[in-house]
This record gives C-alpha cells, structure tokens and sequence, in this order.
C-alpha cells in the first residue's frame, strides 16, 4: 500500500508540474498517463484508506506541487480542489456502485473524471475552456479504464 501511495502522490505532483511548466496543452497527455492512473490507484486505495487520510493525501500533493515549484500556485490550488470534489464524487460512486471492483472503479471513474475536468482547468487557468475539458475528460476515461484493467490484472495475481 505504501508503494501505491508514493506512485499517486509522484504522479499527481509531476502531472501538476507538466502544466504549470507547458500550460493547458499538455493537460490532455497529463489526463491520460497520469490522471488515468491516480484515477484507479485512487479507487485501489478507497478500499485500504480511511476518506480522511485520502483527504490528506490529496492535500499532500498540492502543498508538494507548490514547494517544488512556488510559481506553479494556482495549479496547484487548482489540483487540490479539483481532485478534492473528485475524490469524494469518485468515493460517494464507488461506495454505491454495484458489482466488482473493476467494473465499480471505471463507473466512479467517469463521474470523478467529469468533476476533475471541469474544475481543474476552470480554477487553473481561469476560464473555462470547453476542448481542454472535453480532452481531458476523453483522456482520463480511456486512461482510467486501461489502469483499472491493469490493476484488477495484478490484483487477481496477488
């Protein structure tokens, strides 16, 4: 569980520090490699962390995004909101939704990635931004399910 903590947490920093460093069009190829990977680690891990500590882990990331780059601020305000209100849609679907674990992670990964892509951009860059969030939003659900898929294959394994 510590390695799937230190990969989320790596990755969301690093995916914040693409955009701040690139801007908005790198936010598709982020969605889709990193996102789509927080996204299933992040349903791997509602099933071993209490929501406080995912709460906090989210947290983590932002402050970590601003401390490796101060000028990198409002994305990394907007990463912790956005992945905020995402983590709690992701969890409220997850925890309702019927089925296995697989098929319970990628219908909760449409409605975080729906809230994460629309308010990630909106808060980073100050406007909404309709092909940013419909590109993000594509890239996430497609990187999402692959992870997922990568996942529950190693979960069965372990």
């Amino acid at each position: 569980m510590v390695i799937a903590i230190i990969i989320y947490a790596v990755v969301l920093v690093g995916a914040n520090l693409l955009v701040a460093t690139f801007g908005p069009v790198v936010t598709p190829i982020n969605a889709f490699l990193f996102i789509g990977l927080d996204l299933a680690l992040r349903d791997w891990l509602h099933t071993r962390l209490k929501f406080w500590q995912m709460g906090l882990l989210i947290a983590a990331t932002g402050v970590a995004t601003f401390g490796l780059n101060p000028a990198a601020g409002q994305i990394a305000i907007a990463s912790a909101v956005a992945f905020a209100a995402s983590a709690l849609v992701d969890w409220l679907v997850f925890s309702v939704a019927p089925g296995s674990w697989t098929k319970r992670a990628n219908i909760s990964n449409v409605a975080g990635a729906a809230v994460d892509s629309l308010l990630f951009p909106t808060i980073a860059f100050g406007a909404i931004m309709p092909e940013i969030v419909a590109g993000q939003f594509a890239a996430k659900i497609l990187g999402g399910a692959l992870f997922v898929w990568l996942l529950s294959y190693v979960r069965e394994r372990h």
